[in-house]
């Protein structure tokens, strides 16, 4: 569908790709030399300071393993969720203004693996093993999901603007009902895995498919701590009349409050999201097209700002984890000095682990850490229990001092090279949101 309002001015945060972006002698945008400095000098910090603090405590056994350069280094990333025939390809297909490598759509479950579309030279697909072990693609974490989740995973490459600036990662569709067929991995894993490295998250529903299986709330509730992330789509919406709009919109928002216990109301674009090559399914609606027009144009200007933040989007994510390996070195420390020095090891840690609420509180106060740092005792006991506390190294107080000094010097220098000013992204290879 081309949704264009006739006679309408032009948003000035529309213009052309470039047309509000200087390049400098090096070929880079600012955004982009900004990018490249804070990416070396987070790689400096991380490897030198956070790194050896996560492998002394094992933190890959209760978080994820450690990054490498090209984690930190990777282009910002969009993960689009959702359950079969909602659009998410077709999304994909709109943002490009064209298909991806491997791309297929149709109104049964089409998409049956995690699809990364990245920017190359020309169009072609890599598969999941072979991505995994690349050296230039920040992908080898996959590796711990195993051999069937990498035979469902593969990247796709082609040469598009938008994928110069950032990578999307389109999901296999979820299975409505409330028994699913087993997928072979974990697929709420991966789904966090994805998130943890996603610089924003799209749920995408349509007008016909609002209910929500045990899968999609598994995968929905496996996005806890990235709430920030999240946006949610209502696809489709031209498909539907005003009136059944008004009740679908209802009807979504009373899901997703049943799904995602917050206290904030989460925000839900509206939208129908045709490439222009494309003609719409099924009967449209002309009755909300100003309405839509207006949704996308907000969606829109909310992934124009992606690559533009990127940097201090980068920033924040090592600050977080940088923070969670600090209490999680406090913990295993604090756990394993509690040990008895001869007999009854075995007994004072089960003994610990029966109370871990009570050894978090301890902590706390003893080592004056913000409670909302801690992680979730019940997941932190289920994970422990995989340990022996007593094979754990002792507490050193160096590592932790240089972590400290990562937070309270490295990361803010850092945030001090980020310009005040809050100009207007230019379009990074975006479509038009007038233009479907």
């Amino acid at each position: 569908m081309d949704i264009k309002g006739k006679g309408k001015a032009k948003d000035p945060s529309l213009t052309p790709a470039g047309s509000n972006i200087n390049v400098g002698s090096d070929g880079l945008t600012a955004e982009e030399q900004l990018y490249q400095e804070t990416v070396h000098r987070l790689q400096k910090s991380y490897s030198k300071k956070i790194k050896p603090l996560e492998q002394a405590y094992c933190f890959e056994g209760f978080h994820s393993a450690p990054l490498t350069a090209q984690d930190i280094g990777s282009k910002p990333m969009i993960l689009l969720l959702g359950q079969y025939s909602t659009g998410k390809t077709t999304f994909v297909e709109y943002l490009l203004g064209e298909s991806y490598p491997g791309a297929h759509v149709g109104i049964e479950p089409t998409t049956d693996r995690f699809v990364a579309i990245m920017n190359g030279p020309e169009p072609k697909v890599i598969p999941g093993h072979a991505a995994a072990v690349s050296g230039d693609l920040p992908f080898s974490g996959l590796t711990k999901f195993g051999t069937k989740f990498l035979s469902r995973f593969q990247v796709a490459q082609l040469n598009n603007p938008l994928l110069s600036n950032l990578t999307l990662i389109d999901t296999p569709g979820i299975l409505s009902g409330s028994k699913q067929i087993q997928r072979g991995y974990d697929f709420t894993s991966v789904i966090n895995w994805f998130a943890e490295r996603s610089d924003l998250v799209l749920l995408l529903f349509d007008g016909y498919k609002l209910d929500i299986s045990d899968e999609f709330k598994g995968a929905i509730q496996s996005l806890r701590g990235h709430e920030d992330k999240v946006r949610i789509v209502l696809n489709k919406c031209d498909q539907i009349n005003q009136q059944q709009l008004m009740r679908v919109y209802g009807a979504l928002m009373w899901s997703l409050g049943k799904v995602i216990p917050t206290p904030e109301v989460n925000r839900v674009y509206l939208g129908s999201f045709w490439p222009k090559y494309k003609t719409p399914v099924g009967t449209v609606y002309e009755d909300n097209i100003d309405l839509l027009i207006s949704e996308q144009r907000d969606l829109l200007r909310d992934l124009r700002s992606i690559p533009k933040n990127a940097a201090l989007r980068r920033v924040n994510e090592i600050v977080k984890r940088a923070r969670q390996a600090r209490v999680h070195a406090h913990i295993i420390g604090h756990l394993r000095s509690e040990l008895p020095s001869m007999f009854g090891k075995n007994k004072k840690a089960k003994a610990m682990l029966d109370d871990l609420p009570a050894e978090f509180r301890k902590i706390q106060v003893k080592y004056n850490l913000p409670p909302g740092d801690f992680p979730n005792p019940e997941a932190f006991k289920k994970d422990l229990e995989a340990f022996k506390i007593a094979d754990f190294n002792k507490f050193s107080q160096r590592l932790i001092a240089n972590a400290d000094e990562a937070l309270a010097s490295d990361f803010p220098r850092l945030m001090q090279k980020f310009p005040t000013s809050n100009n207007q992204a230019g379009n990074f290879g975006f479509p038009d949101s007038g233009s479907s």
